[in-house]
């Protein structure tokens, strides 16, 4: 896929799973962000989010892929950076990810197939288990691993969620027009 000089080969198996998808379900912690989680002396939490994530998420969403935050964890900084980049769909203390993720296909008319999720850790594998195309990072959890599609080479909260997108776009035939736009 793509013709950089020592570019990953990608399994045809994973482009052809990546054509048919329509919307990109993230975890946060592990997947946006690196996992670590600081705290401040009045105790409020901070995230850190990688800008080449944020980047690869609007140019999904301008290439006409729907993306949602499925998440164990509450957070504002969450919420905020979600809004941020555009993503309608946001929910968080979602410790059964599943019911969840069943609405969004309900509410979007999809199928399973027709949705990439990324995720980490062990509350994530019900949604990599049903997902058309699962993803995840280096530094996940074995069990999530052997259950992804696809693993990136980036982990999480280093740009893994920017590789994932890239993947998705250049497997649909998008990527040409997502360089349009910087050729000007």
């Amino acid at each position: 896929m793509g013709n950089v000089k020592g570019a990953r080969k990608v399994p045809a198996s994973v482009i052809r799973r990546a054509k048919a998808v329509r919307m990109l379900v993230l975890d946060v912690d592990g997947i946006l962000t690196d996992g670590r989680l600081f705290y401040g002396p009045g105790g409020e939490a901070f995230a850190a989010f990688h800008i080449q994530d944020g980047h690869g998420i609007k140019m999904a969403i301008r290439s006409g892929l729907s993306l949602a935050v499925i998440t164990g964890r509450e957070s504002e900084a969450v919420a905020r950076r979600a809004r941020e980049l555009g993503i309608v769909e946001i929910h968080q203390k979602a410790v059964d990810k599943l019911p969840v993720f069943e609405d969004l296909l309900a509410k979007g008319g999809l199928d399973a197939s027709q949705v990439a999720c990324m995720g980490d850790d062990l509350l994530d594998l019900p949604l990599l288990r049903r997902a058309g195309l699962a993803i995840s990072v280096p530094d996940a959890v074995g069990e999530v691993r052997a259950a992804a599609h696809y693993v990136t080479r980036r982990p999480g909260g280093q740009g893994a969620v920017r590789e994932a997108v890239e993947l998705l776009l250049k497997s649909q035939n998008h990527w040409p027009a997502v360089l349009e736009r910087y050729q000007r």
